[in-house]
């Protein structure tokens, strides 16, 4: 199946193995992927309570760091942003720095607007959306006031 515009990406580094790299490594492995940045997020899982972490693509918007609810365009959206929904507050590892973050569903104009700015670092997003009858969530993650690292 060939979409306009998407590129299949290398799938070589992904799920838990991205994580643990990146981890092992402060982002030396696993930051750069596919041409693009990636961030650990660890969420608190809804129903379980632990600690949930996944290697995710992700952009700036300001201080702010964007990422996208996409699951490739599934019908039904990642559990991350589940969990998210149910607790805002998160943690990111961006290379070796950890921040603690509050996390919220960029909607209407702020939506319209931040959709631009990945797509315009991972057009993949286009042709996932495409894929689904869903709106895929952009998520703002908000560095803590005063800059905490966890």
């Amino acid at each position: 199946m060939s979409e306009p515009g998407y590129q299949k990406p290398d799938l070589a580094l992904l799920g838990a193995e991205h994580v643990a790299r990146y981890r092992e490594t402060n982002g030396e492995v696993g930051y750069e992927w596919n041409g693009v940045s990636a961030l650990l997020l660890t969420t608190t899982g809804r129903k379980s309570g632990e600690a949930r972490t996944n290697a995710l693509i992700f952009g700036r918007d300001g201080d702010n760091y964007l990422v996208v609810a996409s699951k490739g365009g599934a019908p039904t959206p990642p559990a991350w942003y589940l969990n998210l929904q149910a607790e805002p507050k998160a943690e990111i590892q961006v290379k070796a720095e950890h921040i603690a973050v509050t996390a919220h569903t960029a909607e209407g104009a702020e939506r319209d607007r931040l959709w631009e700015v990945v797509t315009g670092y991972w057009p993949n997003y286009n042709a996932y959306q495409s894929r689904t009858d869903r709106v895929i969530p952009i998520v703002v993650l908000t560095p803590s006031r005063g800059g905490d690292s966890v």
